[in-house]
């Protein structure tokens, strides 16, 4: 258990949370949730030792191990996946390694046989036998293949590395997991594998998520940190989003009730000030008028960016048909393969599945920003595309501010329209001046959105448009892109966003397409996807799940 006591914290003088009193308990998994910058990862960092508090106390019942997601993706270099994963298991690790020694010693005494036996001992007890299937199991089951298993950390690549460094938290049944941010890099197969495994999971899990189908998977308890306070509601994220509407028509209600009661007191201050019979009455009704003014509402640090694309023009009948397109990597790896699609009018395409690079290509394909190997595609003359690319760093490598980078894409031309138009994506004020090539990941996606949004397109493609956003701006665009009129092509890892959007589903596999006119729930639950997906990935993934 972890009990949290008074805990405050203050960052550059201004306090991140002050007075805060919380208990996690075993058996429960509480999912962490507050605007960016309201000090999610430095709570998890309190509770891990890793920042120091204030004041208060956090207190952890003894012998309970605690392991965290390591957010250092070069820290393991040096090691093997194998040994880095056993490294979150740090008694076993180096009983292990302490094992090994005794058993290379040239001068093996009797003495060193019998510390021997009694380490073998411990390392049974501990798991240390099943330990290499189960690291092996666990690899496979983030999406990290076999043959990546006994590689050193050196060679894999940013999203494998997320996967070993991934398990290696989850390895060895810790009593107090903390998660920051485990879904980012990982496919949606490996998503549905972490969440089975963390509803089973029989100890303490605290989690910081922007993923609102895995917040809600997982967790029993949400913890949100808002007006500098950090507040526990029993639920997952749903429960928290109904409960923190009906807190917040609450206030909006008291608010009103409370400016409703100063209007009339100041009403009858004005008219009675004056009159002797009446001025007792007048000055006890200012001495509860000022006790109403000092009492202020807080101030919420949860700020929603308006996101709502208008097309210029209603979209035809025809839109995009791609013939046969093949395409490969620079390294020969075969992207696309005679891949064809026709894309119609009211459609909303979620591309998904596990081949990431091949959905990319395609995207870039049909937005001109990459030539096919071979095979064609027309757009309709009616249409008009705009793309949020995942990559979209070249966008930003001038010295523009915010401002006059918008005013590029925009017609007109005006600073009060284009500064208005970002105050709306939430850069307010003199934020709106800031040189472009500093600003955050998603800070450059509210800004590819802003682009979009003005480019007046009936047709948007966005490969993985979630990704460096807070819950609240995807909460934004989620309901802009339900909002919309046109057609929208786009692929995703957040399973809420692509099941509250798309009417149609199409995966690209290493060995044939699944394409349905279908939402994204019915398409995992379809039986015969089921067995086109067995077909076409049997031999190169265990994986069967989305």
């Amino acid at each position: 258990m972890i009990t949290v006591s008074d805990v405050s914290l203050k960052f550059s003088e201004k306090p991140l949370f002050k007075d805060v009193n919380l208990k996690f308990v075993k058996g429960n998994c509480y999912g962490i949730i507050g605007a960016n910058g309201a000090g999610k990862s430095t709570f998890l960092k309190v509770l891990s030792g890793e920042e120091e508090h204030d004041t208060g106390e956090i207190s952890i019942t003894p012998g309970e191990r605690m392991a965290k997601l390591i957010q250092d993706h070069f820290a393991f270099d040096a090691y093997s996946v194998k040994e880095t994963v056993m490294m979150g298991f740090p008694k076993l690790y180096q009983l292990g390694k302490d094992k090994d020694a005794i058993y290379e010693k040239a001068d093996f005494t009797e003495e060193d046989g019998i510390k021997a036996a009694e380490m073998e001992a411990e390392f049974g007890e501990l798991g240390g036998y099943e330990a290499e299937n189960q690291i092996e199991q666990m690899l496979s089951g983030l999406g990290l293949e076999e043959e990546f298993h006994d590689k050193m950390m050196s060679e894999l690549d940013e999203s494998q590395k997320v996967r070993v460094l991934l398990a290696q938290a989850l390895f060895g049944n810790p009593d107090i997991l903390l998660l920051d941010e485990p879904t980012n890099g990982l496919d949606l197969e490996s998503i549905t594998w972490l969440e089975n495994f963390l509803i089973d999971f029989p100890n303490i899990v605290i989690v910081v998520s922007h993923d609102r189908h895995f917040l809600n998977a997982v967790c029993t308890y949400t913890c949100d940190i808002d007006y500098g306070k950090i507040t526990q509601f029993t639920g997952n994220y749903d429960f928290w989003f109904q409960m923190s509407q009906i807190m917040q028509k609450q206030a909006k209600d008291e608010k009103k009730k409370r400016e409703d009661k100063m209007a009339e007191l100041k009403t009858f201050i004005q008219r009675f000030a004056s009159n002797v019979s009446k001025a007792g009455q007048a000055s006890s009704r200012k001495k509860v008028l000022e006790r109403l003014e000092l009492e202020e509402l807080p101030v919420t640090s949860r700020k929603f960016p308006f996101v709502q694309f208008q097309p210029e023009r209603e979209i035809g009948n025809f839109v995009l048909t791609a013939e046969k397109l093949n395409c490969k990597d620079s390294d020969g790896t075969v992207l696309l393969d005679d891949f064809s699609i026709t894309i119609h009018p009211g459609e909303k395409v979620a591309f998904v599945g596990m081949e990431q690079n091949s959905k990319t290509a395609f995207f870039d394909i049909i937005a001109e920003k990459r030539k096919a190997d071979s095979g064609s595609y027309n757009w309709g003359q009616t249409t008009k595309h705009s793309y949020l690319a995942r990559d979209n760093s070249s966008y930003f490598e001038n010295e523009l501010s915010i401002t006059d980078w918008l005013k590029q894409y925009s017609k007109e031309q005006d600073d009060a329209y284009v500064r208005g138009f970002l105050g709306r994506m939430l850069f307010t004020g003199d934020e709106s001046l800031k040189p472009v090539k500093v600003l955050s990941g998603g800070e450059k996606v509210r800004c590819m959105l802003s682009k979009m949004m003005l480019s007046g397109a009936n047709v948007l493609i966005m490969d993985d448009p979630t990704n460096h956003l807070d819950l609240e701006s995807i909460e934004s665009l989620n309901q802009g892109l339900v909002r919309f009129p046109g057609v929208v092509i786009f692929n995703s890892h957040d399973h809420e966003f692509i099941s509250s959007i798309a009417n149609r589903i199409v995966e690209i596999t290493p060995r044939g397409i699944i394409d349905r006119m279908m939402n994204f729930d019915d398409y995992l639950n379809d039986r015969q996807v089921r067995e086109l997906r067995n077909e076409y990935y049997q031999g190169i993934a265990k994986k069967i799940h989305i």
